[in-house]
């Protein structure tokens, strides 16, 4: 199952895409992981990626595009895999797409997990506080859910159009939806 994980800052989504990996046994792409890995491991890549990044720019999306087909190409993604981060626009799922269809592993499932934005807020800043986080203020935060409501709506639609999205309610334990994510699985499976 190749599956695309949305959900605003603070949504959960790592969460879950860690625990649907360790569910489904599929590799969890998370694309700010990648891009540490490969400024890490010094790959030409990660070369790359850390000019722009030093200079306190974003990543490109050819790099980042690259930066996924290398790690889709790896043999634990050949039965499937969450991917996490990506894409945030609409020329981001578009240019996955035509990625996904050359290497043969179109997406099956998108997921959005949807949150009320002020418990986002709560949830972020109480995070902030456990780990000492400054760059997590309220203002730092409404920023951020407007850019994503902005970039990543377009996206949701996208998917919809395709009749590839499912939408689960991001709120109450990690347990709790996390079953909710599974009993839609569950159900596009079935179907």
């Amino acid at each position: 199952m190749r599956i695309v994980l949305l959900g605003a800052p603070g949504s959960g989504k790592g969460t879950q895409a860690a625990l649907l990996a360790d569910e489904l046994k599929l590799p969890h792409i998370s694309t700010g992981e990648l891009l540490r890995s490969a400024v890490k491991a010094g790959t030409e890549l990660g070369k790359k990626a850390k000019v722009v990044m030093d200079r306190g720019e974003f990543v490109s999306d050819d790099i980042m595009l690259e930066l996924i087909e290398e790690r889709l190409m790896q043999s634990d993604a050949k039965a499937g895999f969450i991917l996490d981060g990506y894409p945030r626009n609409l020329a981001q799922a578009r240019a996955l797409d035509t990625l996904l269809a050359r290497i043969e592993q179109p997406v099956d499932e998108a997921l959005q997990i949807d949150v009320d934005v002020e418990m986002v807020i709560a949830r972020i800043a109480k995070r902030a506080a456990e780990e000492d986080r400054s760059d997590d203020t309220e203002e730092v935060v409404r920023k951020r859910m407007k850019i994503y409501a902005d970039q990543t709506a377009p996206v949701i639609d996208y998917y919809a159009q395709q009749g590839l999205l499912s939408r689960v309610l991001g709120e109450g334990t990690i347990e709790e939806v996390f079953q909710r994510i599974k009993g839609v699985l569950q159900v596009r499976s079935d179907s």
